[in-house]
């Protein structure tokens, strides 16, 4: 194993939090010592079939420790998932099947070692010890939290002096969340910094049960390719790692060059010097955007997919997007579809804002005034709904529409 302050450095990348960092050490000294390696959890609940980018930053950290000689435990919250995780809800989140559960599972399990290594990731449900407790271990771990610990919850005593209905079954979720830790035995936990009340319970039931304490660690929440709202399927503005590559490496090529570098913390391969030196190219000019985009998109399209299609997805891009004509930085609109799940794009692009009326766009398509994505188009074109289209109007204006 490398030194402590060697693995600290690699720990520290892109954390929010590490609570705290002394237990940290001397977990890390003992675990030297002794040659065994940490338990080092995270659990996803598989609300949905696909994984994007912004889950993978706690995959990626997860992957860090793995390369330090730590024992990682990828939990599927499938029992967890049928309750729906309140964290950062303003209103009741609406339980699953355990169908819907069972098929988003089998998902999750083949897309995470895209990023882990399978031989060292130790994979559970914490159906398998949950889901054989009895009512009376239930309440007992209920005695362990009142319910004015559970307001101190952010979006808990939001929702309640609002006047917003919390219901009893949304208090369990941080507690069997935390058990996991205490079946698991874990050394660490790692969560996005939505869930840092749902970890330090776990702290606090470890406690209880006579185990030391996990360490806590939080990691930002990613921001979509918007680079406002978190990277989320229904912001509509999320990568999947299960993308086209073409899709995958054209949503990179998209993000604005300050969320560049922090894709590049969080999601990259990259250094903790060669980032630094980035850093200082971009804001000297040494490094060009667009070149540094480019890369980025290459190393990720070639984790979720291969090499051979990350630079078929480069060279695609080049020739479509390539002209000089077309900036570094181009506006995203959202459009409206009609029920067919189309949008004519005259009237997109009038609902965009891009031009005045639906007369104005037939006549520019006319003249041969309007491509998308590089190929011109007729009076019949209609967008399909998903996905993002590049359209150049006239000579210089250029719009992604979503």
């Amino acid at each position: 194993m490398k030194p402590i302050e060697d693995q600290l450095d690699i720990i520290r990348r892109g954390a929010v939090e590490i609570l705290d960092e002394a237990e940290l050490k001397k977990k890390l000294a003992r675990s030297i010592a002794t040659g065994a390696p940490l338990n080092v959890k995270a659990g996803f609940d598989p609300t949905a079939p696909d994984l994007h980018l912004g889950h993978t930053v706690l995959l990626m950290k997860l992957k860090q420790f793995q390369e330090l000689g730590h024992r990682v435990i990828f939990i599927i919250g499938d029992f967890t998932a049928s309750i729906g995780d309140p964290s950062g809800k303003s209103e009741t989140r609406p339980p699953l099947t355990r169908e819907q559960v069972e098929k988003n599972a089998e998902t999750y399990k083949q897309q995470v070692f895209k990023i882990l290594d399978r031989e060292k990731t130790q994979t559970v449900f914490n159906n398998d010890w949950i889901g054989r407790m009895t009512p009376a271990d239930i309440i007992s771990l209920s005695a362990k939290y009142t319910v004015a610990r559970m307001l101190e919850r952010d979006d808990f005593s939001k929702r309640y002096r609002e006047g917003r209905p919390i219901f009893i079954h949304e208090f369990m979720y941080p507690l069997l969340q935390g058990y996991d830790s205490v079946h698991l035995k874990a050394d660490v936990e790692i969560g996005g910094t939505d869930q840092k009340f749902n970890l330090l319970v776990g702290r606090d039931l470890q406690r209880d049960h006579g185990q030391e304490p996990q360490v806590v660690i939080t990691m930002p929440l990613l921001e979509g390719t918007d680079g406002v709202q978190k990277m989320s399927k229904s912001y509509g503005n999320y990568i999947g790692i299960n993308e086209l590559s073409k899709d995958m490496f054209g949503k990179v090529m998209s993000i604005s060059d300050t969320l560049m570098i922090r894709y590049h913390e969080l999601l990259s391969d990259i250094t903790a010097g060669d980032l630094e030196e980035l850093k200082k190219d971009l804001a000297s000019g040494a490094a060009h955007p667009k070149a540094v985009k480019m890369r980025l998109g290459k190393e990720l399209v070639a984790r979720y997919h291969n090499k051979e299609a990350a630079e078929e997805a480069a060279g695609e891009f080049d020739r479509v997007f390539g002209k000089k004509e077309i900036p570094d930085e181009v506006e995203t609109r959202e459009v409206a579809w009609d029920t067919d799940g189309t949008a004519w794009l005259p009237k997109a692009l009038v609902d965009a804002g891009v031009i005045a009326s639906t007369s104005e766009g037939l006549r520019l398509i006319r003249q041969g005034g309007v491509s998308v994505d590089g190929e011109k188009v007729d009076t019949d074109y209609k967008l399909s709904k998903g996905g993002e289209k590049l359209v150049k109007v006239g000579k210089r204006r250029f719009v992604r529409l979503v």
